[in-house]
Formats: structure tokens, sequence, C-alpha cells
């Protein structure tokens, strides 16, 4: 591999330790607000890319994309989920949906601020610099899309689960293997084309 793609790699790998730490963080914000502090008390409610970081899903897997898989510059990876407790929340069904729908809208709204940002950079600045701030608005939209997928554990699950009514434990149970879920969801090519079409 050149050292232009290792660059571009590493560049992008910090770019979705950002939007990933913001997503993460308006979880616990979300949460905070609804009347659980649980993610607060644990340093969670933090900018701080280190409270979020989780081993496999934001150094090991996004790094193996990069060095050794590169996947025609598709990068993916998740941070260490904000701790929830359901009996803090004031109404547990609306505030559960609102605080995992609070994740994507973050990286939807960073995506707008990118697109923002990224006129202001073509005034300024080059194209090159123009595409690359649009390329991080496209990674924080698949951020945001990705996560809707209503697959235990993403997002757009516990959506699913408040609307069928399936109970906390069941759920739990279903995240452990949600894994293999996605994996499947990711093996249609319609969700797969919709999802690299933000890249």
């Amino acid at each position: 591999m050149s050292s232009d793609k290792i660059i571009d790699g590493l560049i992008f790998y910090i770019a979705l330790v950002a939007l990933l730490t913001f997503h993460e963080f308006a979880h616990a914000w979300a949460a905070w607000l609804c009347g659980d502090d649980t993610a607060r008390l644990q340093g969670r409610l933090s900018l701080n890319p280190v409270m979020h970081i989780d081993p496999i899903g934001t150094v090991l897997f996004p790094l193996l994309m990069i060095f050794i898989a590169p996947l025609g510059g598709f990068l993916i990876g998740w941070a260490k989920p904000v701790p929830i407790s359901l009996r803090n929340l004031r109404n547990p069904v609306r505030d559960d949906i609102l605080i995992a729908l609070a994740g994507p809208a973050m990286n939807l709204l960073l995506a707008v601020v990118l697109v923002g940002i990224a006129r202001i950079v073509f005034i300024f600045s080059s194209v090159e610099s123009t595409l690359l701030v649009l390329r991080f608005a496209s990674l924080s939209l698949l951020l945001c899309l990705f996560n809707l997928i209503p697959i235990p554990p993403l997002d757009g699950s516990h959506v699913l689960r408040n609307f069928i009514g399936m109970s906390w434990e069941t759920y739990m149970n279903l995240c452990r293997f949600g894994f293999i879920g996605v994996w499947i969801i990711w093996q249609i090519p319609f969700v797969r084309d919709m999802l690299g079409d933000c890249m």
C-alpha cells in the first residue's frame, strides 16, 4: 500500500473517531436531559474521545480496514455504547427512542455543518480541500444511516423494540448476535449501495 493511501486512511480514521465521539456524546446528553445521569456519572457526557473508545470498534477494526484490507476507501467503526438505565427515565418508551435517535441526529447535523464548511473552504482554499471536507460530511451521513438500521444493537433497533413492545431482556439477548444480523443486512446489494454512495 502506498504512503499516500496510508496517510489518507489515517486522516479519515481521525475524522471517524471525532464523529463517533460526537455521536456518543449526543446519546449521553439526551439521556441526561431525559433524567438518566448514568452516562454522566461514568464520564461519558464528554467530547474527550478517550471516554468513548472501544478497543475493537474504534481502534482494531478501522485500522485493519486501513492497513490490511482497504475496502475502496470505505471505513466504518463503532464506539463504546453509552450506558442507559431505563428506570431513571421519565418516560421510558419515549425517552429511549429519543436517546437512540440523538446519535444519528448528531451525525446528520454534523454532515450539514461540514457541507457548510466545505462551501466556505471552496471560497478561500483549494478544490482538493473542499472535496476532503465533503468526504468527511459523507462519512458522518454514512454513520447516521448505518445506525438507523433496525438491527440490535444499532440505534434504529431501539425504535423497533419500543414499537413492537419487546422486553429489555429479550433485546439484550439479541444484541449478543447483532453483529451477525448487521453482516447479513450488509450483503443486501441495495443496502450496501445506499450506504456506499455516502462515501
